[in-house]
């Protein structure tokens, strides 16, 4: 048996050593192609220029050789080790999807690869270049040398627009000042491509419906003698009169009840209701009329955009009442151009019960379940408000611990109220965009068992609004903000926890929080499209008891503390700016890195910020060394109890800083790797708190107090959600002033160190 595990290391040195030799098994009189390499003659490029011109060039030529890593072709090493399998067999299908032929040199077209790379100088503007082609050829293998002599890159000397007096010609010359093709740039056939699509957006903006990039052409003159080009934007002379034409809206059709069963199109025009202009068909009466003045962004009469036709769209789909919205234009016959627009708006239930059970894995030693019901109207009144309701039970239970059995249980219900539209008291707001605004009426009730420690009891209730400016923006502005947070049944025994370990009492201090909270969301991924850099930003502002806090003149520091339902109330300005940069490596892989800074300043009644809106650090998706509210604030630590070092660590602070960065590596398909460097900690604001917790004061040696940790982690990314599992270790310890030393061989510092974290989704 213990030859067994030898077996993996065998297998790898075999493979490695038939990625050197993978010309092995090569057919008679074949050479194994080992791809192409460019030569530059004659050309007055610089250095960096002829680089990116080689690799242009040499990413144009077929096949591609056999893919290599580390210098080792690993792919053709499995197809060579497992070529006798048969297709079916477990090995062959192992060899089909790891596996790769061997690339031969008769499979390469020399004369193909001439032309394709010839045609590519002359469509950047090397007019008179010329390309030659050979190999060289050696025992086994063999590759291709292509020659190119591109000489002088042609440029552009000077664009013209036409300048007639029509409709499209003076459109046409309003789109020069903000032309691609700009005097003095290369030739390129693609900003030609490019300045043509352009022009047609801009076109589709002025009403243009019919027109199309096909119908225009660059004539281009390069029989110049330095070299240059002159380029004439002209329309072809085939172009259709309505591709010349200004249309605008003449009437619009709304089917609020279309099926996709009988598809109808256009046959109860009869029925239609009309209101403000537009021609509801809605024989079921589900919908209020002005649900769809809201949502239409253009009006009959106004000139046809595409912008206020793709916001429309959007505006319908993200109403959440139709699970497919289809529209389409045509011609009006009327004596002037105008369009018909017709909308099908196929409707989702609009009612729906849903029910879920989560299983939840937690890095403070609990585990647990949750299950969860909501009902949902999707069309309460008609007008596209929805109403959700929801419940839920779930417990905690900590398996590990001298307190094992003191287990956790919640339950909690929501109502929230959504309407499609601000609703303000004193003005009308109707915003334009793809993204229908909400107002949103948040109620909420949860109750908290920790067993044989104590009960809390949590009511919530927000009023505010939520809109998007696009896709990349969004913001939430919550005017009125209530928490009330109070304590049941505490016990005797967590009373006598709160001797050993000062401060634990906060965690059920009765709170009254009356505030609004504004937050500003920046995603550049939220499209789904990872640029090469791109930039997260989410801001929060919370404040609370402002104006109680002025009307009733409470100051703590004086004795004046007012109360309200015998708490007192929370008087606080918080701030939490969290920022990541992502950085793509090659096709594949990330950079992630992120700051999340939190600050939050108790005055008036408070000095400090209420406990549920106090900072932590440690956790799944924060510092991965060290367990959930287990650091901070700043060097204080725990009393050595052995009853305490076993609760759920409950530090929280005023101030928080955090820095995060991670390097996620492309493995295989699906999964990814990551190496990771976690830093960060909590502080108290208030120095009138710090007699409970020494050390916990925000210094200038802040720096000094970071907890540091780094780890490793696997992640199965299935586009749809993430799994992932991080491993990781302290490399300092904010109360220690050394860096903790490093045993990964010694299996009681293993214990007492290695933190194992398991999640779904990207930590950040």
């Amino acid at each position: 048996m213990s030859n067994i595990r030898f077996i993996p290391a065998l297998l790898l040195v075999a493979l490695l050593w038939t990625g050197c030799r993978g010309t092995k098994n090569l057919p008679a009189n074949e050479k194994l192609y080992t791809g192409a390499s460019i030569k530059l003659e004659d050309s007055a490029l610089t250095s960096r220029e002829k680089k990116t011109l080689r690799s242009q060039l040499a990413g144009l030529t077929r096949p591609r050789p056999n893919s290599q890593i580390l210098g080792m072709r690993i792919k053709l090493s499995i197809y060579n080790a497992l070529r006798n399998k048969k297709e079916n067999s477990f090995w062959g299908k192992l060899r089909s999807r790891y596996g790769e032929p061997p690339v031969l040199l008769s499979q390469v077209d020399l004369d193909q690869n001439n032309k394709v790379l010839q045609n590519f100088l002359e469509n950047k503007g090397w007019f008179q270049a010329r390309m030659s082609a050979d190999t060289v050829v050696k025992t086994k293998t063999a590759s291709a040398v292509y020659s190119a002599s591109p000489g002088i890159q042609y440029k552009i000397r000077n664009v013209s627009f036409p300048a007639d007096s029509s409709d499209l010609g003076r459109a046409l010359a309003g789109t020069a000042a903000t032309s691609l093709l700009k005097p003095g740039d290369p030739f390129d056939l693609d900003v030609i491509k490019a300045e043509r699509i352009r022009i047609d957006a801009l076109l589709k903006e002025q009403g243009f419906y019919f027109f199309n990039p096909d119908q225009l052409l660059i004539q281009t003159d390069s029989s110049n003698e330095n070299q240059q080009v002159e380029m004439r934007l002209i329309v072809k002379r085939e172009t259709p009169d309505s591709a010349r034409q200004v249309y605008r809206i003449n009437r619009v059709y709304i089917y609020s009840g279309y099926s996709l069963n009988t598809a109808r199109i256009d046959t109860l025009l009869e029925n239609s209701e009309p209101y403000k202009g537009f021609n509801i068909i809605d024989r079921r009466k589900r919908y209020k009329p002005k649900l769809f003045e809201e949502s239409m962004q253009f009006r009959p009469g106004e000139v046809y955009n595409r912008t206020d036709h793709n916001m429309t769209l959007n505006r319908l789909i993200n109403l959440n009442l139709f699970k497919f919205v289809k529209n389409r234009f045509e011609a009006a016959r009327t004596d002037s151009p105008r369009l018909n627009a017709y909308y099908y708006l196929t409707p989702l239930p609009g009612k729906s019960l849903r029910a879920e059970i989560t299983a939840i894995s937690r890095s403070n030693n609990l585990n647990g379940s949750q299950i969860n019901l909501s009902w949902l109207n999707r069309n309460l009144f008609r007008n596209g408000s929805q109403l959700n309701l929801s419940a839920y039970i779930g417990s905690d239970v900590q398996f590990s611990g001298a307190l094992s059995g003191y287990n956790t249980y919640r339950t909690g219900a929501e109502a929230i109220y959504s309407v499609p539209r601000f609703l303000t008291p004193f003005i009308r707001i109707r915003p334009k965009g793809p993204y229908a605004p909400r107002t949103n009426l948040r109620i909420g009730y949860d109750i908290l068992n920790r067993r044989q420690l104590y009960t809390l009891n949590s009511y919530r209730f927000e009023y505010g609004y939520s809109w998007k400016q696009n896709i990349q923006k969004s913001h939430e502005l919550f005017p009125i903000s209530i928490v009330y947070v109070q304590p049941l049944n505490v016990t005797r025994l967590y009373d006598s926890l709160e001797q050993e370990l000062p401060g634990l009492a906060r965690a059920i201090e009765p709170q009254f929080i009356l505030g609004s909270r504004y937050e500003f969301l920046y995603n550049e991924q939220a499209n789904g499209i990872q640029k090469r850099n791109s930039f997260f930003f989410n801001g929060i502002l919370d404040l609370s008891g402002n104006i109680a806090g002025l009307l009733s003149g409470a100051n703590v520091k004086k004795g004046d503390t007012v109360k309200i339902r015998n708490a007192p109330f929370s008087q606080y300005v918080k701030v939490q700016l969290d920022g990541r940069y992502y950085r793509k490596i090659g096709l594949n892989s990330t950079w992630a890195n992120r700051i999340d800074v939190g600050i939050g300043i108790p005055y008036g009644n408070s000095t400090q910020v209420p406990y549920v809106k106090q900072f932590f650090v440690g956790g799944n998706n924060s510092l991965r060394g060290f367990r959930s509210r287990s650091v901070g604030p700043g060097v204080y630590v725990p009393v050595n109890s052995s009853a305490t070092n076993n609760l759920i660590p409950d530090q929280t602070g005023d101030i928080k800083l955090e820095l995060n960065t991670e390097f996620r590596p492309r493995i295989t398909g699906p999964v990814y790797g990551a190496i990771f460097l976690d830093a960060g900690n909590i502080w108290l604001w208030n120095d009138s708190t710090h007699t409970e917790k020494p050390g916990a004061e925000f210094t200038k040696k802040f720096l000094s107090q970071m907890a540091v940790d780094a780890g490793v982690g696997i992640r199965l990314d299935i586009t749809v959600f993430v799994i992932r599992l991080d491993v990781a270790f302290p490399l300092k310890k904010p109360w220690e002033t050394e860096y903790n030393e490093i045993r990964l061989g010694n299996r009681p510092w293993r214990r007492a160190n290695i933190v194992y974290n398991l999640a779904i989704g990207y930590p950040f």
